[in-house]
């Protein structure tokens, strides 16, 4: 069965949704990073003293950058879901392998998902 008009409704501003949460989380991100940027070219302040202080900021920015790369990459596969969801609205919802339809509750919980759940791998 393919979605009603009412669902595909439902999914876009999911889509929508959780593409305005990503932008804004990775504002966020850009912003503090040129911030840490400008504190770290010329503040002494943000000089640190001890060698554990250097070594948990490194591991916090190495964490910051690795969930900055997954937003981006899961804000791209949003974008692709949109276009499929605008240019071919009947087919938005069925898997990509089966061509069958993924279920309603995985749309709503992963709206950009390609494929249905025994062939997600």
């Amino acid at each position: 069965m393919t979605l009603t008009v009412a669902r595909r409704k439902h999914l876009e501003g999911r889509l929508l949704e959780e593409r305005e949460r990503l932008v804004r989380s990775l504002e966020r991100y850009t912003r503090e990073t040129r911030d840490t940027v400008r504190e770290e070219s010329g503040d002494v302040s943000g000089f640190h003293s001890h060698i554990a202080d250097i070594g948990t900021d490194t591991a916090d920015q190495e964490l910051d950058a690795a969930n900055a790369a997954r937003q981006t990459s899961e804000l791209a596969e949003i974008d692709a879901a949109l276009q499929r969801l605008y240019r071919q609205p009947e087919a938005f919802g069925l898997c990509e392998r089966a061509g069958e339809p993924i279920p309603f509750e995985r749309l709503d919980i992963v709206p950009w998902a390609r494929r249905c759940r025994p062939h997600s791998n």
